[in-house]
């Protein structure tokens, strides 16, 4: 039988390098996969369909809205961004790993559908190290990092409902930080006792 992947949801302001961090892991982790969200925002340059996301009309997105296709959804930036049901179903019960890279607000909604989900928060070292990666992104307009600024803080604040916090201050050390969380959550006793029922059958007879 095969043992079900465990869900990750890693959270983060706009500018911690949640993606850069996720991006990383991928190359150390074999049995991991990283959900796809819906989209209806703009692609950006340098961006592909269906790798970094599916992008939709906001009539299409409606459309699975309606038929209930989404395991979690938000609207961000007057932008709608869902996450497939039937995908990280369908994932998880192969075996792999999956990792959500979702606001605070689609994390909230994952965990209480599914209570044995593990969330990370990704906070930057400080403000300025926060305005100037958004700035240094060069593809949003003046006035749209100025709106992820200004947001920031209260989102930050909802850090508290997370599992592990991780400042990302070195990226090496974030991203060993985030890696030993992956290894970690798989050793929890309830995970380690049912991926190993034969052997504690046959070690308590």
């Amino acid at each position: 039988m095969t043992q079900r992947g465990t869900l990750y949801t890693i959270s983060a302001p706009s500018g911690a390098g949640k993606t850069s961090l996720v991006a990383a892991l991928l190359e150390k982790k074999a049995n991991l996969r990283v959900s796809i969200s819906h989209t209806t925002r703009p692609m950006r340059p340098g961006e592909a369909d269906g790798v970094n996301y599916h992008f939709v009309t906001k009539q299409r997105f409606h459309e699975m809205l309606g038929r209930q296709a989404f395991l979690e959804h938000a609207e961000v930036f007057d932008n709608h961004y869902g996450t497939s049901t039937q995908w990280v179903a369908e994932t998880l019960a192969s075996g792999s790993d999956v990792i959500l890279e979702i606001d605070w607000q689609g994390a909230a909604q994952i965990h209480r559908q599914l209570p044995d989900t593990v969330s990370v928060f990704v906070l930057p070292p400080d403000r300025d190290t926060l305005q100037q990666r958004l700035t240094q992104r060069g593809q949003d307009e003046p006035e749209v990092i100025a709106r992820r600024i200004a947001e920031a803080q209260a989102e930050m604040s909802h850090f508290a409902s997370a599992d592990y916090l991780i400042i990302n201050d070195d990226f090496a050390t974030a991203l060993d930080e985030l890696a030993l969380i992956i290894s970690s959550a798989k050793l929890l006793r309830k995970r380690q006792q049912s991926r190993h029922q034969a052997l504690l059958k046959e070690l308590l007879l």
